[in-house]
């Protein structure tokens, strides 16, 4: 699983216009993620699958991001894999931090300028780098 793109999401202002957009191009279904209450974050399934996270950005520490697909690189190892990173030239976006049931996140910019997260996932979640 390691170094594979194993999960998207949605940051978007209109997570109910995303829904019905992508329900009736994909026939996607949704169901409200309950991993952080602070945050609306919906898991998009097919065929009760999940393959993709639509997280709101409408709190006002998101001003100033364009709404945008974001994708995630697995790792098995967060940490090591963010310092491997950091030594080829990466900077840090937010640091190491968890997600209680589904696993661990870093946000890394490349040396080229693009944004990107690797994630661990914990044994726990069931899903996504399968």
């Amino acid at each position: 699983m390691n170094g594979i793109f194993c999960w998207n999401e949605l940051l978007t202002r209109d997570v109910a216009g995303a829904q019905r957009f992508y329900g009736e191009v994909f026939g996607w279904t949704f169901e409200l993620s309950n991993a952080n209450p602070e945050v609306t974050y919906v898991i998009a399934k097919l065929d009760g699958k999940p393959i993709a996270g639509i997280f709101d950005i409408s709190a006002e520490k998101f001003d100033g991001v364009s709404p945008h697909w974001f994708s995630y690189i697995a790792t098995e190892d967060v940490t090591a894999s963010g310092a491997a990173a950091l030594a080829a030239g990466a900077t840090t976006v937010r640091e190491r931090f968890a997600v209680p049931g589904v696993g661990h996140i870093t946000l890394l910019t490349d040396p080229t300028g693009a944004t990107v997260g690797f994630f661990e996932p914990s044994e726990e979640m069931g899903y996504c780098c399968a």
